[in-house]
């Protein structure tokens, strides 16, 4: 759940914010813990020490930005919209920063046409937030786009800290929360792609040549230019991330064996997508009474979930929970888990949670569509017909859920903690997968026992019959089992 700022003006132009981060409402524990529990348990175990760092201080090896997120700064440029959805964004950043474990200590927007090519706030906005830094004490200043590596040197260099884009925060929470070998890969294919354009060297170490010099005596095959050490650097990061495509096109072939699996099985498939923190893990909770992973938290599932549900009358379906979007998600992060974002583009129905507890929840549907608008597209998949599903119902504001009634009068309202309207989202999700079904009139000789049962399994029985040569059905079933019954199909 996004914190909402307070903002309050300084100076005449009142072109800055200010705001100190609200506390997130503690979950309530279970009486007994599940699988999801105890990796939270797991993920909070670990809580940094302030002061501690044994970090060495002569480095002549290529900064890699590793962040080290401690007292933060933000900083957001305010080029279009209402101030509202300027604040919105920086409240946004903060909940991305607290959840890389830092601690927001100020937030200043400034109003401008476009980001300043050179520090991206401007020299005497640089200036401003140099003294803004002093005073606080922080050590990181965190900007609320993705800079260039020319801006994030520039502006290091007038506030004297640490400098990090949202692209670089949102790839750090990435690689705190990823849990699978195929996720880690993910990660660390994106960190790869964000960081070779931006090495950068420690004083005179990287003009460093690893072959000798023109007209030296270093012997055959060390005379010339050589390799400088920032490009045996960018060629080992290259030789790294063509590794790193092959072992995930491999993991996507294996995940790629079950999916075809349970397709050929008929059984249809439920993607759940969303904003980061609308609870699309809760939910999936809620209607299938696992315990996968739940926390209060942005980009707290990484990887894919999939767990079977039944609806009231026994048909079985699959829910698949899949990474939360946020805006401006970082083209790296886009590219990288998309072996993962096909579960989207092979799914029957699309179940998009909403966060109705959100200022602005329109928001989040349009950056949530407009990322697997991107996924179809590249898989060139028609787009699976979509269930929109607002959440957090107990904790949304009324005025705000009667806008959203109004705005999408199709979408179910329900609470996935106190499970009000859960019952009502089973009976639309039996209504949505029964749109998706056809009906057939077949005659099943009796040696085909095994497609009575599967019509029994993933089908609705409309009438059936015991004739001389077979099994006569009228059933309402998968487009999938149609296809393979399309042999046995019978008139009169």
């Amino acid at each position: 759940m996004t914190n909402s700022p307070e903002s309050n003006g300084h100076g005449p132009d009142a072109d800055r914010h200010h705001w100190t981060r609200a506390e997130y409402p503690a979950a309530e524990d279970p009486a007994e813990p599940t699988v999801g529990d105890l990796q939270l348990e797991d993920r909070s175990a670990l809580r940094r020490v302030v002061g501690l760092s044994t970090e060495l201080t002569d480095i002549t090896e290529v900064e890699y930005r590793q962040l080290r997120l401690e007292r933060v700064v933000l900083v957001g440029v305010w080029t279009a919209g209402t101030s509202e959805q300027a604040e919105a964004s920086l409240a946004e950043l903060a909940a991305l920063a607290e959840t890389a474990g830092s601690e927001v200590l100020e937030g200043l927007i400034q109003r401008r046409d476009r980001p300043d090519a050179a520090t991206y706030i401007g020299s005497g906005k640089a200036a401003e937030l140099r003294d803004v830094v002093l005073a606080s004490g922080a050590d990181t200043v965190i900007c609320d786009g993705e800079l260039t590596p020319a801006q994030l040197t520039a502006l290091e260099k007038v506030v004297k800290v640490k400098v990090v884009d949202r692209t670089a925060l949102i790839l750090d929470i990435f690689a705190q929360h990823a849990t699978s070998r195929e996720g880690k890969a993910q990660v660390a294919l994106a960190q790869m792609e964000y960081m070779l354009p931006r090495l950068r060297g420690w004083g005179e170490s990287m003009s460093r040549q690893a072959g000798g010099r023109a007209g030296s005596n270093g012997g055959v095959g060390l005379r010339g230019p050589g390799e400088t050490k920032i490009e045996t650097d960018r060629r080992r990061i290259r030789e790294r991330m063509a590794r790193l495509r092959r072992e995930i096109k491999d993991m996507k072939k294996a995940r790629d064996t079950k999916r075809t699996r349970r397709l050929r099985n008929a059984v249809p498939s439920v993607a759940i997508v969303g904003y980061t923190n609308a609870g699309k893990s809760s939910l999936l909770n809620a209607l299938t009474g696992s315990g996968v992973l739940v926390q209060d938290a942005l980009f707290a599932t990484l990887d894919p979930t999939t767990r079977r549900a039944e609806l009231a009358d026994g048909r079985e379906f699959v829910l698949t929970d899949t990474v939360g979007f946020v805006r401006h998600l970082p083209t790296q992060l886009v590219e990288a888990f998309r072996s993962t974002l096909e579960e989207v583009a092979d799914a029957d129905l699309l179940l998009h949670v909403v966060d109705g507890s959100d200022a602005m929840p329109t928001e989040q549907i349009k950056a949530v569509r407009e990322v697997i608008t991107d996924v179809l597209r590249e898989s060139d998949a028609p787009a699976p017909p979509e269930l929109i599903v607002v959440n957090k119902l107990d904790a949304a504001d009324p005025l705000v859920l009667a806008q959203l009634r109004h705005a999408i009068p199709a979408a179910v309202f329900v609470s996935a903690r106190t499970c009000a309207g859960i019952a009502d989202l089973r009976d639309r999700l039996a209504d949505e997968l029964g749109k998706l079904d056809v009906e057939v009139n077949v005659l099943l000789p009796y040696t085909r026992g095994d497609l009575v049962a599967r019509i029994h399994a993933d089908g609705r029985i409309l009438g059936s019959t015991h004739e001389v040569n077979g099994t006569k059905m009228r059933a309402r079933v998968p487009q999938s089992l149609a296809s393979a019954l399309g042999e046995f199909a019978h008139v009169g």
